[in-house]
């Protein structure tokens, strides 16, 4: 039975919202038991291409093909990708669930410009620079009352500052290369992105001392007798973390499917909302109420920030400045009940969607 357009719009962001808000809390527990940031998201992106063949091995979903000219435009998007997710990866093992958050609710902050200056949209307004500048006051506040920022200063905030240059590189050049890749299905741009990933993840595990770290692990617990050479519970979160990550590509691109570009990252700062529930709930490391309180400020002003509508000219275009056929513009909408009903009247084709986490 096939769902109703609005149904449809309802079932992505619930997919995306849940894969999203949990996958960040499943790898900083697996972070716990198995502290290789790089290796576990190698393995992760394993999972989704071994989930992807054995799909259109048995004739259970088209894939597109592997073409060179795809695979070129897709080359520097995925180095900034993996770098994203190691930042992101390296933030979560070092600091806790509420830092990597307000540094991800500050990339509208750079991704604003960016869209104004290289992608073809207007300036925010005056209601969207105040909505920002909401965001960057509870960031600040957050700052004057963590703890690692007081005891370690800037250094506690060097990943987590990393990530939020490069998620917002990658926001802005994705956008700019995707309307251009002619994907057909959502298994094409999660192949894509995972093949070309996880030769970065490697490199960055031996940068990061990773093999050396495992292999002197290893070697402690046989010289010691356990049982295990790793904790079972740890390898319990890796397996969940290989299915959340293989949900989080094809959720995300659904989602992009029913849903406009700014709708899509309005939901991405909400459901960061329910990941801070959570954390407080099953995690001891985090932030004081004084913290909570700033974080839930950046996530006030990510809900009333409007994404800025593209320029006017001469011809309509999409994001990325390539000519549109017959779309309309994509300007974002404030609550469920408009993004639903704009979702419905303007699809996106599935190949003109960008990829994030």
């Amino acid at each position: 039975m096939r769902l109703s357009a609005n149904a449809e719009v309802i079932a992505s962001v619930v997919a995306y919202s849940f894969c999203s808000g949990s996958l960040v809390l499943v790898n900083k527990l697996c972070l716990h038991y198995l502290p290789y940031p790089s290796i576990v998201v190698t393995i992760q992106l394993w999972a989704a291409l071994l989930f992807i063949q054995l799909g259109n091995a048995f004739n259970l979903m088209d894939v597109d093909p592997i073409i060179m000219r795809f695979v070129k435009p897709y080359l520097l998007y995925t180095v900034a990708f993996s770098l994203g997710v190691y930042c992101n990866m390296k933030s979560l093992s070092l600091s806790n669930v509420e830092t990597v958050i307000v540094f991800r609710a500050l990339a509208p902050l750079l991704v604003s410009i960016f869209d104004a200056v290289f992608l073809g949209r207007e300036w925010p307004s005056l209601r969207s620079w105040g909505a920002l500048s909401v965001i960057a006051l509870g960031a600040l506040g957050y700052a004057m009352t963590d703890e690692q920022f007081q005891s370690q200063g800037l250094q506690a905030y060097f990943w987590p500052t990393l990530y939020l240059f490069v998620i917002s590189f990658e926001m802005a050049y994705g956008k700019k290369i995707i309307s251009g890749v002619d994907m057909k299905t959502f298994s094409g741009p999660v192949l894509y992105t995972n093949l070309l990933g996880w030769p970065p993840m490697l490199a960055f595990a031996a940068m990061g001392g990773e093999y050396e770290r495992l292999k002197n692990d290893v070697t402690t617990r046989v010289m010691n007798g356990e049982e295990h050479l790793f904790p079972p519970i740890g390898l319990l979160l890796l397996l969940v973390g290989c299915i959340v990550g293989t949900g989080i590509g094809y959720s995300g691109w659904f989602c992009r499917s029913k849903v406009s570009a700014a709708s899509y990252t309005l939901i991405g700062v909400i459901n960061k909302c329910l990941t801070v529930l959570v954390n407080l709930l099953i995690w001891d490391q985090h932030a004081s109420t004084d913290g909570i309180l700033s974080l839930s400020l950046c996530l006030v002003g990510g809900v009333f920030y409007k994404q800025a509508p593209i320029k006017k000219v001469d011809h309509d275009y999409v994001d990325g400045g390539t000519p549109s056929k017959g779309k309309t513009d994509d300007g974002i909408e404030l609550g469920m009940t408009p993004l639903i009903e704009s979702s419905v009247q303007s699809r996106s084709n599935r190949g003109t969607n960008n990829i994030g986490r």
